[in-house]
């Protein structure tokens, strides 16, 4: 609407007046949300992901640790997503030259590689991988060894919380900048880590003593996180957008607690004359005091028949119970889990409300969240790094003859929704030339190469030992039928 300023320009001067009115509208907003009118202001707006972290990630950490021990769904999802993710483990593979020599080298290097003696290789991929969901980040510092500790490989691994980084550290060192203990160079790469010599929480640290961090160069620190913004050197616990939706229905489940107890009592007001009633005392009770108005009238036993003096009025004080809270506590739920990125009812166990088709279609969107924290983090920022590590300290105490690199990772395959039809689904791709059978194979953690070779061996050994045309009849339901040549020679025996 035009003000009166507008409509006395008009008046002189209509070309001013529609000048006027053209430009007030190009000053009105495309976007809804971007209006001056709108009063919510997000805070630090602008901030960088590392001025984020720098305020606000260690609380987040301390929160989602104590909503993993405490809150049994958050310590459901935390399980679930690394079952699903790592499962029994993520196998790499070795494809060059040298494979069956690295394999057979991987295999036993993978029983002793963790430096303080409580994982395997798998194990710790699995611990690294919650770690880096609960806490937002994890730290892998390879440790070489020398050849005379008597291992496949020289070489171990280190699991470490990010509490072990100094994140005080922030400065320069020569041309590096220092940003939240990481170390960066003039290009931006990390050039090294400080991590303190202790865990800062640790229970045995010495009172009194200053603890130090030191200089890592970073050839030797995997730092394993989930980046969501350009230029985030660190990062955040998945539990960040639930932590408060959480503690709220915690804290209505604690109340929702103590009406329960109260809807279980049943009280009973008296009011008249109870100058006859038998002393309290005598009940057990405490006696009342001189010129007392309220008066406990001791306890009721079960099956009793109480008389009670003429003239008395009783009231009971039955509280009533409120529907709707476990339709509430379930929608929050729902809410929390898709926060965390996990279905319903792996959080909760409670399957009353799926049929088939939804979890079916569910399980797919779940399972494509999964394989691409596999293939977009775990493997190429955990797996390929601890391999080519492997490879280099092999080479180095001349177990192999080259740093052949070439590797293949199978993530843990995923279990039939409905195997009948998922398996008619995938002979009729490979039959119609839409897939082949290497990549189904690979879709279900196989490796094609030690499937084939397995296939190889034991059709080799039935027809070695002549019972291959019985399984060929075990499979098809009929004996197959003897050739010309096969009747000619049983006729001349």
């Amino acid at each position: 609407m035009p003000n009166l300023i507008d409509r006395v320009i008009g008046w002189v001067n209509p070309h001013a007046g529609i000048a006027r009115h053209f430009a007030r509208k190009q000053l009105e907003r495309a976007y809804e949300a971007a209006s001056p009118r709108d009063t919510w202001r997000p805070r630090r707006a602008g901030a960088s992901a590392n001025a984020d972290h720098q305020a606000d990630a260690k609380t987040l950490r301390v929160k989602a640790r104590a909503l993993v021990q405490n809150v049994p769904y958050c310590c459901a999802a935390l399980k679930g997503l690394a079952t699903a993710t790592v499962g029994t483990g993520i196998v790499p593979r070795a494809t060059g030259q040298e494979k069956d020599t690295i394999n057979k080298l991987f295999a036993e290097w993978s029983k002793v590689c963790d430096a303080d003696g409580r994982y395997d290789y798998f194990g710790m991929v699995k611990a690294a991988y919650a770690a880096m969901e609960q806490d937002g980040e994890v730290l892998v510092r390879l440790r070489p060894r020398r050849p005379t500790d008597g291992l496949p490989v020289p070489l171990q691994l280190q699991l470490l919380e990010i509490d072990w980084l100094d994140d005080t550290r922030t400065g320069t060192n020569g041309n590096n900048q220092i940003i939240n203990g990481i170390e960066y160079d003039a290009l931006g790469a990390v050039a090294a880590y400080y991590l303190w010599d202790q865990h800062p929480g640790d229970a045995n640290t010495i009172r009194g003593r200053k603890m130090q961090s030191t200089r890592v160069s970073a050839q030797f620190i995997i730092h394993l996180y989930n980046p969501e913004r350009p230029g985030q050197g660190r990062g955040f616990t998945r539990f960040a957008p639930v932590i408060a939706r959480v503690r709220d229905l915690q804290l209505y489940e604690d109340a929702e607690l103590a009406r329960k107890n109260l809807e279980t009592r049943l009280s009973v007001l008296a009011s008249g004359d109870m100058s006859g009633m038998e002393n309290p005392a005598s009940l057990g009770g405490a006696a009342p005091e001189q010129g007392g108005g309220v008066r406990d009238l001791g306890e009721l036993g079960g099956g009793g028949i109480v008389g009670m003096p003429a003239g008395m009025n009783f009231t009971v004080v039955e509280p009533k119970a409120v529907p709707g809270h476990v339709e509430y506590v379930k929608y929050q739920v729902h809410i929390i889990a898709t926060g965390l990125g996990v279905p319903y009812e792996m959080v909760t166990g409670d399957m009353s409300g799926v049929n088939f088709s939804s979890a079916r279609v569910r399980g797919l969107d779940f399972r494509r969240e999964v394989q691409q924290i596999q293939w977009l983090v775990l493997i190429p920022k955990l797996a390929r790094p601890i391999h080519e590590a492997f490879i280099e300290a092999a080479y180095l105490a001349g177990k192999i003859r080259g740093r052949d690199m070439a590797v293949d990772f199978s993530p843990p395959k995923w279990d039939y929704v409905n195997p009948e039809q998922d398996v008619k689904a995938d002979q009729a791709e490979i039959a119609a030339g839409l897939s082949t059978l290497s990549e189904k194979l690979r879709q279900r953690g196989y490796d094609p190469d030690v499937v084939f070779d397995e296939w190889a061996s034991d059709l080799k050994k039935l027809k070695e030992r002549g019972i291959l045309d019985t399984m060929l009849f075990l499979q098809r339901g009929n004996m197959p039928t003897p050739t010309a040549e096969q009747n000619t020679n049983a006729t001349k025996e």
